[in-house]
């Protein structure tokens, strides 16, 4: 499923779009791509979300996020983890790609640019601090498992990298 195939009733949209991030506070989860659906039968609505990747410690809290902001906003919810499709970074949304550098995350590459900054330490990251691409991967994870740890040449400082998932 791609995000032009969710099926979100647009009256949840506004709803949806003020639960965080647990882990990127910055991002909502409609953002982030974590949201596959969004529907109201029977006076319930009923949210498929998609975890990041299979592990992800912030889907409960996730969970309980959105039943909370659509008790607040009058609706009962049952909330459903789904794994296939695996969620992939094509299903930021550009909004939250722009979020995510202004945070001082650098937003995923392209699968075969990714592999070259982390398999072949080409300097293509940019840096979310200077914009300089002189960057280099310190450590292969970051601050979650979704991320690397990279450090610019330029100004010195360090940042996150979210990893290319597909």
């Amino acid at each position: 499923m791609t995000t032009t195939e969710q099926q979100i009733d647009k009256v949840l949209i506004p709803i949806l779009e003020q639960v965080s991030d647990p882990e990127i506070p910055v991002l909502s989860i409609m953002e982030m791509g974590v949201v596959r659906s969004a529907i109201i039968e029977n006076n319930i609505v009923k949210v498929e979300i998609t975890p990041t990747y299979s592990g992800c410690p912030a889907m409960d809290v996730i969970g309980d996020d959105i039943q909370k902001a659509l008790l607040d906003a009058g609706y009962q919810s049952k909330i459903d983890l789904i794994l296939a499709p695996a969620w992939t970074t094509d299903w930021i949304t550009p909004k939250g790609r722009k979020a995510l550098e202004e945070y001082g995350i650098a937003a995923p590459l392209d699968p075969i640019a990714d592999k070259e900054a982390l398999l072949d330490e080409k300097r293509i990251v940019k840096c979310t601090n200077c914009g300089s691409q002189n960057t280099k991967l310190v450590s292969q994870f970051g601050s979650t498992a979704c991320k690397a740890l990279f450090k610019c040449d330029d100004c010195q400082e360090p940042f996150d990298y979210f990893k290319c998932l597909k």
